[in-house]
């Protein structure tokens, strides 16, 4: 299946330079630019990207307000923030507009395309140094003998103890594979207890899962 994707940046030569980019990934199609938050939502009207890449600070509309519209109005379309900044008060406001995935622009092209697969696919997906803020933001690094942290806990009662785990470790950015091998689990059983979260929590998807635990 070809991902449609619409690039989002202020910046001319920037844009021109992930539609090149993204044009040598066969899965991959452009099929359009904005130069600000106000031109995305219009163009993601018209152009139905499955993908939003989207710049953060721009002049008029930003992207978290692009987004939050977006996500709004086209809840099918994902939005995957390719930013320079990657302080706290950016991703957490990123991710509490509704963005599925964050990127600091020193990502690859593999990295990058990477990630546009996940978003098109429901998945939340995060770079190194985004994962460790928001484990830093959940109260520090979870392992697999310590308890979750209080706060998950506290914000998320009706979660069994292993289950509170697993939403920790997913709003950490981890994959099932990861969460798995943390916990010492299989595949199939950490499948099994992300389900049983999203059914507790009212959630469909990691990236609401995540902005849920942001924004609790």
């Amino acid at each position: 299946m070809t991902i449609r994707v619409l690039v989002v940046d202020d910046q001319a030569i920037v844009r021109d330079g992930l539609v090149t980019v993204l044009s040598l990934v066969p899965d991959l199609e452009v099929v359009g630019e904005a130069a600000d938050g106000a031109e995305a939502v219009e163009a993601v009207g018209r152009d139905r990207p499955d993908v939003v890449l989207m710049d953060l600070r721009m002049p008029g509309v930003d992207g978290p307000t692009a987004t939050a519209r977006i996500t709004a109005a086209h809840p099918e379309v994902g939005v995957l923030v390719l930013t320079t900044f990657a302080d706290d008060d950016s991703i957490v406001t990123a991710l509490r507009a509704g963005a599925r995935g964050y990127l600091t622009k020193d990502a690859g092209r593999t990295e990058i395309a990477t990630a546009i697969r996940a978003v098109a696919s429901g998945q939340a997906t995060f770079d190194a140094s985004v994962g460790a803020r928001l484990v830093a933001q959940l109260g520090g690094p979870p392992s697999a003998s310590a308890a979750p942290s209080p706060g998950v806990r506290d914000r998320f009662p009706d979660l069994t103890p292993r289950e509170a785990d697993v939403l920790e470790r997913i709003a950490a950015g981890r994959s099932n594979p990861e969460i798995a091998a943390e916990l010492f689990l299989t595949v199939p059983t950490v499948k099994s207890y992300v389900n049983q979260v999203f059914a507790k929590i009212g959630v469909r998807s990691r990236a609401e899962a995540v902005a849920l635990v942001l924004r609790s």
